[in-house]
């Protein structure tokens, strides 16, 4: 739900600066606040999930998800429609951070990075097809019309939640409060194969939605395209991911997580360096664009789960908060990245391409430091 609601909009972007008469880096805001409000959810929900249980934070989650898709509906200027994104985004956070942390109350460590991108795999469907059916939508209702869409669909999770998830915390942890949580937190950021492998997760993040952050743009202004048919070469990007994620389930238990995870991000940056060689060169077809980026993902979707089932292995006994203070890390970086393409975009493809080949490289080296001191540190 947390993606799926955030990458609905994107082909709209273009069409709500000019409804509401603001600038590219103000209606930006529709998409960066919301990913940084799925940082702060995914920061809170962990802790509380690891005291009260997994489900009913999960069905509260949905809950608000709701609420903001009909603020979003009913919003009449940008100022309200921020704000309704953010709260639709804090509420389809949920499903980030606690899927994970099912995945490891329910599997051991060694099988949780195989299931992990099973899982991711399964939960980029709907994200892959929602920029297509945000420009259909658009085209045919009018972009609000992505509001109702997701405000049926969080019906729908919040029924099926209700009827089939078990609870799966055996031991709940004590949650003292805010001060607790900051503890937790600090005693995570002392581990130096968490924080490499839970920096490595956030980098290979900043790549992703620097991507998606700019394209719409790019589309337009850059390669001459509508915005309607963003959504179509957008597919190209979330399959090459979903490949990834195949890759890391197929040979989970053949390559060890760490060769797995540099084996991903040495892709990542090829990936990144042939989009650029193509720009340089002269092509001006999306596909240009989008089929070296889609091999980056590719890496990505190799690398993602595999740094996440680490980071989250370190410490088992906070599965929630580690799931959480990784999912911050992520979005609260993405959030950043995504703004700052908006404000450093020149008329070109090249301030996204030095973002993402910087953010790949900073996943490489991240993994690189942190790596001797983790559980796969032999390995």
């Amino acid at each position: 739900m947390g993606p799926a609601a955030m990458q609905i909009l994107l082909p709209a972007l273009p069409i709500i600066q000019d409804t509401f008469q603001v600038s590219n880096d103000i209606a930006q805001l529709t998409l960066s606040l919301s990913m940084f409000a799925i940082a702060v959810g995914t920061l809170v929900y962990g802790p509380l999930s690891d005291k009260y249980g997994r489900r009913p934070i999960m069905l509260v989650g949905m809950a608000i998800t709701l609420l903001g898709s009909i603020f979003c509906y009913l919003a009449n200027t940008i100022e309200l429609l921020i704000a309704g994104r953010f709260i639709q985004a804090f509420g389809g956070a949920v499903g980030l951070v606690l899927a994970r942390a099912i995945v490891r109350d329910v599997y051991g460590a060694e099988d949780a990075a195989r299931v992990i991108a099973t899982l991711v795999m399964v939960m980029v469907v709907i994200p892959m097809l929602s920029p297509a059916l945000g420009g259909e939508l658009m085209g045919r209702f009018g972009w609000q019309s992505v509001f109702v869409v997701i405000a049926v669909l969080s019906i729908v999770s919040f029924l099926l939640l209700m009827r089939n998830l078990p609870e799966t915390l055996e031991n709940p942890v004590s949650f003292e409060g805010i001060g607790a949580m900051i503890n937790t937190f600090a005693s995570l950021f002392k581990s130096r194969a968490f924080c490499g492998y839970a920096f490595c997760v956030t980098f290979v993040s900043v790549v992703f939605f620097a991507f998606i952050s700019a394209a719409p743009e790019i589309m337009i202004s850059v390669l001459n395209r509508p915005p309607t048919e963003y959504g179509y070469f957008f597919v190209m990007i979330p399959l090459g991911f979903m490949s990834g994620n195949y890759v890391a389930r197929h040979f989970g238990r053949k390559i060890d997580i760490n060769r797995m995870i540099s084996y991903g991000a040495s892709i990542a940056i090829l990936g990144i360096s042939l989009a650029f060689v193509l720009q340089i060169a002269g092509v001006k077809h999306p596909i240009g664009l989008f089929a070296p980026i889609a091999l980056a993902v590719f890496g990505n979707g190799i690398t993602l789960p595999n740094a996440q089932a680490a980071a989250i292995n370190e410490f088992p006994q906070y599965a929630g908060s580690a799931s959480g203070l990784t999912g911050f890390l992520q979005m609260a970086f993405s959030a950043v990245a995504a703004q700052a393409v908006a404000l450093i975009y020149n008329g070109t493809v090249y301030p996204l391409l030095i973002m993402m080949f910087a953010a790949a490289i900073l996943s490489l080296i991240c993994f690189k430091l942190g790596v001797r001191g983790g559980h796969y540190a032999a390995a």
